[in-house]
């Protein structure tokens, strides 16, 4: 606990904080140029529970598109195994140094889902890993695709990463007061590039809506300060509508069945971005199925939405997890190395095998197939294209 001084001081320290963040954010360059590496890194980092299971599956399918790559050398893969609980637990740290500094030396990274410690739990009470590799490689746009051809859904949400109310999650405090105070933060350099990521992500692949979810009727600073500056940057793209939402009513649209056929793609808050894409994944099979990109300057990791699942671990079904999540965050790696090509294979393949044959499915238990059988599944499916 501390007392209002106290109180006092620490909010500026955290804003202090927020300032050198902006600098950072200024001084950045350019997007990386893909195509002009001479061999592109790609880290594979199983995370917990059913992690290394999926994570192993999606690389192998990977390893086959990518295979010509690999043999000639522009495309190599890096085995990183520390961002377990128990190591991270050990180094009292959401991700340990050398760790970080493994994911540091790749351009890209396919990450597995990592357990997050919560009260009550056996582990200490360590920052979400996700929530430090988007702040370390800053990592501000979190990308879900969701797709249901036959509902006519095709939805893409762009999630800002860095800020919200999960950037400072860590940083609330109680007083002697009995009041206990957590923070959320928008900035104008983040929410500016993540609409801007946003509308160009719109304009380039021909869609005709972007809308825009926040609260701003109750929360008026930050929400406010998000709508206003995604409705300046969407004033540059005239072809393309905006309109806006509050978080409460999107959740109802977009189980309208009329009026979810309009959407096409979002851009939202930290925390309203991780409840909607939830329940938006749940249209296309649920948050098994559902992959996501995490897009920085530098750096980008892709990954599934779900979590951990110990419990099929402790109950040995692990290895009938579903890869769908992580073979869907897969497409997403390829097309943002600028291999589509191999990525639209991949994204056809997953959509006949999970939509229209159905010849194997994952039900997570010995009633459906196993995880490789169901790599084994697309790989077939890529070669009889």
């Amino acid at each position: 606990m501390v007392n209002i001084e106290q109180a006092k001081e620490r909010f500026g320290q955290l804003l202090e904080a927020q300032r050198q963040r902006v600098a950072d954010m200024r001084a950045q360059g350019d997007f990386i140029n893909y195509a002009a590496l001479p061999q592109i890194v790609i880290g594979i980092c199983g995370g917990d529970g059913i992690g290394p299971t999926i994570t192993h599956e999606a690389e192998r399918v990977l390893r086959f598109l990518l295979a010509d790559e690999v043999a000639s050398g522009k495309v190599t893969f890096k085995e990183i195994d520390g961002l377990t609980i128990e190591n991270r637990a050990a180094c009292m740290k959401a991700i340990p140094d050398d760790v970080l500094e493994e994911l540091k030396a790749c351009h890209v990274i396919l990450k597995g889902p990592t357990t997050t410690p919560r009260a009550g739990d056996e582990w200490p009470n360590i920052e979400s890993a996700n929530v430090a590799m988007r702040k370390a490689l800053d990592l501000f746009a979190n990308v879900r695709p969701v797709k249901v051809p036959e509902q006519g859904i095709d939805w893409t949400f762009f999630r800002e990463n860095t800020e919200g109310a999960y950037t400072l999650g860590s940083c609330g405090f109680e007083t002697e007061d009995d009041i206990s105070v957590d923070f959320t933060v928008t900035t104008t350099d983040g929410t500016r590039r993540i609409a801007e990521l946003a509308y160009d992500y719109a304009h380039r692949n021909h869609k005709t809506r972007v809308s825009i979810v926040t609260k701003a009727n109750i929360v008026k600073a930050t929400d406010g300060k998000f709508l206003r500056l995604c409705q300046e940057v969407g004033q540059k793209y005239p072809e393309i509508t905006t309109d806006d939402w509050y978080i409460d009513i999107m959740t109802a649209k977009l189980v309208d069945e009329k009026r979810r056929r309009d959407f096409q793609v979002f851009v939202l808050p930290n925390l309203y971005g991780d409840i909607i894409t939830d329940e938006a994944a749940e249209f296309q099979g649920g948050v098994g199925t559902a992959g996501s990109g995490n897009i920085g300057k530098r750096y980008a990791m892709f990954e599934a939405i779900h979590g951990s699942a110990p419990r099929m671990v402790k109950e040995g079904r692990a290895r009938y997890a579903d890869p769908c999540s992580m073979l869907r965050a897969s497409v997403m790696l390829l097309s943002h190395i600028g291999y589509q090509d191999k990525a639209d294979k991949l994204e056809a393949a997953l959509d006949y095998c999970m939509f229209q044959d159905k010849a194997l499915t994952v039900t997570g238990r010995d009633t459906g197939c196993t995880c490789s059988q169901f790599g084994d599944y697309v790989m077939r499916t890529i070669e009889a294209m």
